[in-house]
């Protein structure tokens, strides 16, 4: 079985990047380098961030792939919500209520899709 543990992101400016997904994340980068940085986060995934024009093979335009963020309730989304305004981070989706529970999606500078949400309740 194969485990899914570690996300790469290509990104334009690693130093920017690494200032925001640390803000973005509540944890400081384990590594931290021209070109590169990565972040350890406490359940054991790994998100780095690697120069798009140093990745070989170079990567393809970024388009579609949402990275996901469980929430604990609506209070904290909303507050991430505003956070995430304040951080300067384009909002492509409005706080909105979903099939799947309440969400809302943001976008980095590199236009990688951000989704916080608080999953639906389950029937009981």
């Amino acid at each position: 079985m194969r485990v899914l543990n570690y996300l790469l992101l290509a990104v334009a400016d690693t130093e920017a990047s690494a200032e925001l997904y640390q803000k973005l994340l509540g944890v400081a980068p384990v590594q931290n380098r021209p070109g590169f940085a990565l972040f350890v986060l406490p359940n054991g995934m790994k998100i780095g961030l690697w120069a798009k024009d140093q990745i070989q093979p170079a990567p393809k335009p970024v388009g579609g792939s949402e990275i996901s963020f469980t929430e604990e309730s609506r209070e904290t989304m909303l507050a991430t919500y505003r956070d995430w305004q304040a951080l300067g981070l384009t909002i492509l989706q409005e706080p909105v209520e979903m099939p799947f529970g309440f969400t809302f999606v943001a976008e980095d500078p590199d236009g990688h899709r951000l989704r916080p949400f608080v999953p639906a309740a389950r029937p009981s």
